[in-house]
């Protein structure tokens, strides 16, 4: 199994920087019983390595977005700063620079619900600077009581208001406000693959490496939040590059209820999404297909038009230390996929156990499954020869749903420096029954201050 490796150098940097932190990081959090003083600046980092790789699987064809049925593996590395300053009342200005490297499996081609969250639809085997997120964050103090805010990642310590307004403006992720779930969503570290750690539908605008520009805004009342954003689309889909003009764009909303069962905390978010684009129709793209005797190229029949979905997101507490999460959504599936991933349908759920229970408070082991389907004209579009964002075996005559199964243990070496070991089992990769399963094992490191 041939293995690209991360320039040693900086993964040595990283988890110095995250041994060092300690000694200069001005902004550690206070006890818990007290309320943390306001922050006016603050400075966190990240680094992590991502190592994964699979076997050899069966297939009798394979086509230019399938997943390679060799024995592979591939490694991605990525290093943050989180630089923040409040420049009045409710504000924050923050910005990220990052440097990345590597790769995902095959390019990041040939499963729907990747399994790597870290990888990115761009690779490249020596490191590279980009900003993935610049914004302000403005909070307005709407009554109710005053809750403590620890100090964090893109987050200044302080309090905030039950009641608030926030609006958030400039270059960030959507599923930075949207789709949000304390038990997945982070693949640095929780889940891995893409479907579980944001709902497999959400068709979020962004370029190649997940980030966008626009603004949200955030009213929170009681146990309730509403939630809304607009967002530029990349120029084309799946493009590296965004929309210059905003003429190509996504509107999201969101509604969020917080609730007790049992006496334990949970949240239940219904998200919806309308991208107006340039976007191609899969019986179109097959007619064209027919008619000139070539695969199938959604790109020829790209005309404005939208696409709708709506996904429901929950996620809930039920014991001390144990949490369960489910995400389940559908997506207009007679046009293509404009950002994310090649899904109309999915469905998720799965369990996180704190390590407490086995005197490791730091640790945590999970483990989920997702179902992802396409509808019957991607299918014949797939089976056209057609390729998608993630997808396209050349061709798909047993069409199936993909079935994936992932379980992760994260083991905290210090406060600062975890290790991961994660396994997920794809079945139906790319919705062909022709072609695997595929087992999938990844090692990950992460460090943080």
């Amino acid at each position: 199994m041939m293995i690209d490796t991360t320039p040693p150098v900086l993964a040595a940097l990283a988890i110095a920087l995250a041994a060092a932190a300690p000694a200069f990081a001005e902004d550690a959090p206070p006890p818990a019983e007290q309320t943390p003083a306001e922050q006016t600046m603050a400075v966190h980092g990240q680094a992590t390595l991502v190592v994964q790789g699979h076997d050899r699987f069966t297939s009798p064809y394979a086509g230019r977005n399938s997943l390679s049925a060799k024995a592979m593996g591939r490694e991605t590395f990525d290093m943050t700063l989180y630089l923040g300053v409040r420049p009045w009342k409710g504000a924050e200005i923050w910005i990220n620079p990052e440097i990345d490297q590597g790769f995902g499996l095959s390019n990041t081609l040939g499963v729907a619900g990747f399994p790597s969250g870290e990888a990115y639809k761009v690779g490249k085997s020596k490191p590279y600077p980009k900003l993935p997120r610049a914004f302000i964050r403005q909070t307005v103090d709407l009554g109710g009581e005053h809750q403590a805010v620890e100090a964090d990642q893109n987050q200044l310590a302080g309090s905030q208001a039950a009641d608030r307004l926030v609006l958030t403006v400039g270059k960030f992720s959507v599923v930075d406000v949207f789709d949000t779930n304390a038990y997945a969503h982070d693949p640095r570290r929780d889940f891995l693959n893409w479907a579980m750690i944001d709902a497999g539908v959400f068709d979020y605008a962004a370029n190649a490496w997940g980030y966008t520009y626009g603004a949200a805004a955030e009213l929170y009342q009681g146990r309730w939040t509403l939630r809304a954003g607009a967002f530029d689309l990349s120029s084309e889909p799946n493009s590296a590059t965004l929309d210059k003009k905003f003429d190509q764009f996504q509107l999201v909303g969101e509604i969020e209820e917080r609730h007790s069962w049992h006496g334990q905390p949970g949240k239940l978010k219904v998200t919806t999404f309308v991208t107006r684009g340039r976007m191609g129709r899969f019986d179109d793209a097959v007619r064209q297909a027919a008619i000139t005797g070539t695969p199938a190229d959604i790109e020829a029949v790209r005309r404005y038009a939208s696409r709708s979905g709506v996904s429901v997101n929950l996620e809930q507490q039920v014991a001390t230390g144990v949490g369960v999460f489910a995400k389940g959504g559908v997506a207009g599936g007679a046009i293509e996929p404009y950002e994310f991933a090649d899904i109309d349908r999915t469905l998720a759920a799965g369990v996180s156990v704190n390590g407490a229970r086995w005197k490791r408070p730091d640790d945590t082991i999970g483990l989920g499954g997702v179902v992802n389907a396409i509808s019957s004209a991607h299918q014949r579009y797939l089976d056209a020869g057609g390729t998608g964002i993630l997808v396209g075996d050349g061709r798909l005559p047993h069409p199936g749903a993909e079935r994936i199964v992932e379980a992760y243990y994260d083991w905290a070496l210090t406060k600062a420096v975890h290790v991961s070991l994660d396994y997920q089992y794809v079945q139906n990769p790319a919705y062909n029954r022709d072609r695997g399963p595929a087992s999938i094992g990844a090692a990950r490191i992460h460090a943080q201050f």
